[in-house]
C-alpha cells in the first residue's frame, strides 16, 4: 500500500511540473529555456535552428524566463519569425560590448542584430548592459517590416540603430531608455504608444533619413519621461543633413528645451533637416520658442501620417495587419 502511494506521489509530481513547463503558449514550434526544459536553453542556437525562406510559413519561438547573456543575430535568410517572450520585465536579452573595447566602433556592439524580413517580436526585454563608456547599441535593425510590441530596449548611448535606408519598423507599447541619440539611423520607424526615458540631458533623436526619402521617425501618442536632474532634452539633431522626425500627440514634460531640435553645430542643416511637431501636449510642448527651421503641421497637413501610409512602402504593408499563423 506504501509503495502504490509513493509511486502515486511521483506521478503527481511530475504532472505538475509537465503542466508547467510542458504548455507551449502560442503553439511555439521552439520553445527556449534557460535551465534545459525546452527545445534549446539559448535563443541563438533556436534562431540557427530555423530553416531558411521555410516554405512551411512562420515559425514561433517562444522564449521563458531568464537572463539570456548572447549576442543574437537574426540573418537575412531567416524571415517570417515570431519571437515571444514569456514576460517583458523577466525575459532578457542582454551584451555588453562597447564602442571603446579594442576600437569595435558603434555598429558591432549591438546585443541583438535583425537582419531577415518579417519578423515579429514580443515582450522582451532587449539590453545593452555596459556601461556608459561609449556608443552601445542595444537592438540594430537592418530588416524590412520589423514588428516590436510590449517591448523594452535598455542602454545609454546609441540605445536603437535603425540602421538601413528604406527598412520598415513598427514600435507598439515599448519603453526606450538612454542617454545620447538614443535612436539613431535612416530607417522609417512608426513608435505607437511608446514610452522614452531620457537619462541625462543630450539628445532623444538622431535620424540619417535619405534625402530621397519621405518619412523617418513618427512618434504618436508617445510620452516622454526625463530622469531626476535632467532638464534640458533635445527631441533630436540630424545625423544627417536631410533627418525627418515628427512627435504628435505626445506627452512631453517640462525639460525638454525651449528650442525643441539643434542642427548638429551645422547651419546647413537647418536649410535641410524635416522637424515637425503636432498636437503634443505637457509643458515641454510650447512650441513658441522652437528654432524657426522647425514645423508645426495643421490639422490639414498632419493626416498624412498615418500607420498604413508611412509604411505602406511599395508592397503595402501594414503591421497592424499583419498574421503570423501558418496556411492551411
Amino acid at each position: 500500500m506504501m509503495n502504490r502511494i509513493i509511486k502515486l506521489f511521483f506521478v503527481f509530481i511530475l504532472a505538475s511540473v509537465g503542466g508547467v513547463y510542458g504548455q507551449n503558449p502560442y503553439n511555439a514550434n521552439i520553445v527556449v529555456d534557460r535551465n534545459g526544459r525546452g527545445d534549446y536553453r539559448n535563443l541563438q542556437e533556436a534562431i540557427e535552428a530555423v530553416r531558411a525562406f521555410d516554405p512551411a510559413g512562420p515559425v514561433t519561438i517562444y522564449i521563458r524566463n531568464g537572463v539570456y547573456k548572447e549576442k543574437i543575430v537574426i540573418p537575412t535568410y531567416v524571415c517570417g519569425l515570431r519571437l515571444i517572450g514569456e514576460s517583458v520585465e523577466k525575459t532578457i536579452i542582454t551584451y555588453d560590448d562597447h564602442a571603446n573595447i579594442n576600437k569595435m566602433g558603434t555598429f558591432r556592439t549591438y546585443s541583438f542584430l535583425v537582419r531577415g524580413n518579417d519578423i515579429c517580436i514580443e515582450n522582451l526585454t532587449i539590453e545593452n548592459g555596459s556601461q556608459p563608456l561609449g556608443q552601445a547599441v542595444a537592438l540594430h535593425v537592418e530588416g524590412d517590416r520589423i514588428i516590436f510590441k510590449k517591448c523594452r530596449f535598455l542602454g545609454n548611448q546609441d540605445t536603437i540603430y535603425a540602421g538601413k535606408e528604406s527598412s520598415r519598423q513598427y514600435f507598439e507599447d515599448c519603453y526606450i531608455e538612454g542617454t545620447t541619440d538614443y535612436i539613431f539611423g535612416p530607417s522609417t520607424c512608426w513608435f505607437e504608444r511608446c514610452e522614452l526615458y531620457c537619462k541625462k540631458n543630450s539628445y532623444i533623436t538622431a535620424a540619417s533619413t535619405p534625402q530621397n526619402v519621405e518619412f523617418g521617425y513618427i512618434f504618436n501618442n508617445c510620452k516622454i519621461v526625463l530622469a531626476d536632474k535632467t532638464n534640458a532634452m533635445y527631441l533630436g539633431r540630424p545625423w544627417r543633413a536631410y533627418a525627418m522626425t515628427l512627435f504628435m500627440n505626445t506627452e512631453m514634460p517640462e525639460g525638454i528645451k525651449p528650442e525643441g531640435w539643434h542642427n548638429w553645430g551645422k547651419e546647413d542643416n537647418e536649410k535641410t533637416a524635416r522637424y515637425m511637431e503636432y498636437n503634443n501636449k505637457g509643458a515641454g510642448a510650447n512650441v513658441s520658442q522652437r528654432v524657426k527651421w522647425s514645423k508645426v503641421l495643421s490639422k490639414k497637413e498632419a493626416e498624412k501620417y498615418t500607420i498604413e501610409n508611412v509604411l505602406k512602402g511599395c508592397d503595402g504593408w501594414n503591421p497592424l495587419t499583419v498574421s503570423y499563423s501558418k496556411p492551411d
